[in-house]
């Protein structure tokens, strides 16, 4: 990561009030990046519009007054044949399947703009974020970005948030439920000396994130190759029809993909010129089945306060040698006494199962502090674990879930027991995999 310069970071742009004009079909449309990351015009499906008579001007700083919302992306997606909840979150087209094949074939494009988003500002706001988070924030600059989780102060889990620097803020983007939480939460902890405000501007944008292995053939098309190969977090501003939208690397469930930011005036056309592109749209429901088959935890399922960030294997999130912030001292004592007692696994099943349910070793005799019961037949039945998700394949006979099991208990390609006589596999994640933990130490001895 860049060191962080005397500047202040970057900036979350601000959003203006509402455009009439809207995109025309993607191969009329042309997107100019801000002056700062200008591209070349090509002849390529861009985003962007039409104008020949002047060069359009960098893209304009974000104001937080919400434009007029008529909700017509919204009204649009409903007309083509998608499912909407009372609470407006697309839930499916109806088309799970083929989604979910994009997402490991092709291109899928993903309305997010449920998750929760939450600007910080004021000169003091990347000291303040590096004393609440579990991420450095001080070493990261303008356009760059990261994951970082909210912890307790006993460093259990609140929830993951992606974040992006930006020339005057920082935009955080967490999950729907943790919102209000940790917007909370942040106010409470700025005192009085402190030069920082905290925002929730999520019913002011929209989010989509755009996912699979063509996904940046898309960005390519749309003249934003210069995107592609970035590392995860960075973000850039561009215009759309005079309106700002901001494009990050990497999403909410991937690194192999791109998050974008918008007013909701814009999203309609951005979203029509994404499928214009092949991109394959998704909603929630099959979004779940990906937030679990990927492994990424979730609040209230696998991030409780039953379970540290540790024992949820988020170690990318981590800063291991910054200086004090919340949950810092449980987080080190951890690792140095090698006390992590439990992982987030993912489990193949035999059969539906419910979260919530014990995980069970049989006649294996490991050292936790859950209960045992003796069984006349097979001797000592160890619980070891607890399911937290569940969710069925793509085909009937398909079961998937994940589960915190004990360490020495079970790993990856072992048979365990969910509940009475559920077989389940355990093996990894993708999401879990690509965490990077420190190699242990065998100084101290272990917490057990």
């Amino acid at each position: 990561m860049t060191t962080a310069t005397s500047t202040a970071p970057p900036c979350v742009a601000h959003l203006v009030s509402r455009s009439t004009a809207r995109l025309q079909h993607s191969r009329a449309a042309l997107l100019h990046q801000n002056a700062a990351f200008r591209t070349k015009k090509t002849t390529k499906n861009n985003l962007s519009s039409r104008n020949t008579s002047s060069t359009i001007a960098a893209a304009l700083p974000f104001e937080l007054s919400p434009p007029p919302i008529d909700h017509d992306f919204l009204d649009s997606v409903t007309a083509e044949g998608a499912k909407v909840s009372e609470e407006g979150i697309i839930e499916t087209f109806e088309n799970d399947d083929e989604g979910l094949d994009a997402f490991d074939n092709g291109v899928v494009v993903m309305d997010l703009s449920h998750f929760g988003r939450i600007r910080v500002s004021g000169d003091d706001r990347i000291q303040f974020l590096h004393n609440q988070t579990t991420a450095n924030f001080e070493c990261l600059s303008e356009g760059q970005g990261c994951e970082t989780v909210f912890v307790t102060p006993t460093a259990r889990t609140i929830d993951i948030a992606y974040a992006w620097i930006m020339k005057k803020a920082v935009l955080l983007m967490v999950s729907p439920e943790t919102c209000g939480t940790i917007t909370e939460m942040l106010n409470k902890y700025i005192f009085f000396a402190d030069k920082v405000e905290i925002q929730d501007i999520t019913k002011q944008t929209c989010l989509f994130a755009l996912s699979g292995p063509k996904s940046s053939e898309v960005m390519a098309n749309l003249n934003l190759g210069d995107l592609v190969g970035q590392s995860y977090g960075t973000n850039r501003h561009y215009n759309v029809n005079g309106m700002p939208i901001t494009v990050g690397v990497g999403n909410i469930i991937s690194e192999e993909g791109f998050s974008l930011l918008m007013s909701p005036a814009a999203a309609d056309s951005v979203w029509k010129t994404l499928l214009s592109q092949g991109a394959i749209p998704l909603g929630s429901n099959a979004w779940e089945k990906l937030r679990i088959t990927q492994g990424r935890p979730a609040p209230g399922k696998e991030l409780t306060n039953d379970f540290n960030v540790l024992e949820a294997g988020l170690w990318n999130s981590i800063s291991l040698n910054k200086g004090c912030y919340k949950g810092q001292e449980t987080i080190s004592r951890l690792i140095t006494y090698d006390g992590v007692k439990q992982r987030l696994w993912g489990i193949h099943l035999s059969a539906p199962a419910e979260p919530g349910s014990p995980i069970t070793v049989n006649g294996k005799k490991v050292l936790i502090s859950l209960f045992p019961r003796t069984d006349d037949m097979y001797g000592f039945i160890f619980w070891v674990g607890k399911l937290t998700s569940y969710t069925t394949g793509r085909k009937e006979c398909d079961h998937f879930a994940l589960g915190y099991i004990k360490r020495k208990a079970a790993s990856d390609g072992d048979t365990v027991i969910v509940g009475e006589k559920i077989i389940g596999t355990v093996v990894n994640v993708p999401f879990l995999s690509r965490q990077s933990p420190p190699p242990v130490k065998n100084s101290g001895p272990r917490l057990n």
